[in-house]
């Protein structure tokens, strides 16, 4: 980790306490490599976290808000940890997620319309032969 000698190294549990994450999430971090350079084990084995893992995790939770996943935040993370800027690499996910977002708006406004039509012909009282071959004449089409 190569920590400078005035870092205070921090225990799981202090870490936990001041970012507001689980330390059963912060160990799943850890496992999946999204902590990496902020980590390292005392002698006796216990995670010992840089003052960068806070940094970290703030970063890992905003990205997740923004609704990155944890692959696409890790490759994010390997970017920095190789010392280059990874700004660009966001740009590009979360332009992904625009474009996501956007078909699926496309898609609710279409079931939305679609909704809106059955609600609108909407029979309380349907014709009895067609009660007898469907289950909600209103919702499905007959064969």
């Amino acid at each position: 980790m190569g920590t400078s000698v005035a870092e205070k190294l921090h225990k799981i549990g202090e870490v936990a306490a001041i970012s507001g994450i689980s330390v059963k999430t912060i160990r799943y971090y850890e496992e999946i490599g999204l902590l990496a350079p902020t980590v390292e084990r005392s002698e006796s084995r216990y995670r010992l976290f840089g003052e960068g893992v806070l940094n970290r995790l703030t970063f890992i939770k905003r990205s997740q808000s923004l609704g990155l996943s944890l692959s696409e935040i890790k490759d994010i993370l390997d970017i920095r940890d190789r010392g280059q800027l990874p700004c660009g690499e966001v740009k590009r996910h979360l332009e992904t997620k625009v474009e996501a977002i956007t078909q699926q708006i496309e898609a609710l406004e279409a079931l939305k319309a679609e909704l809106q039509g059955i609600l609108h012909n909407w029979q309380d009282r349907p014709p009895a032969e067609r009660v007898s071959r469907t289950i909600c004449p209103n919702i499905q089409l007959e064969r």
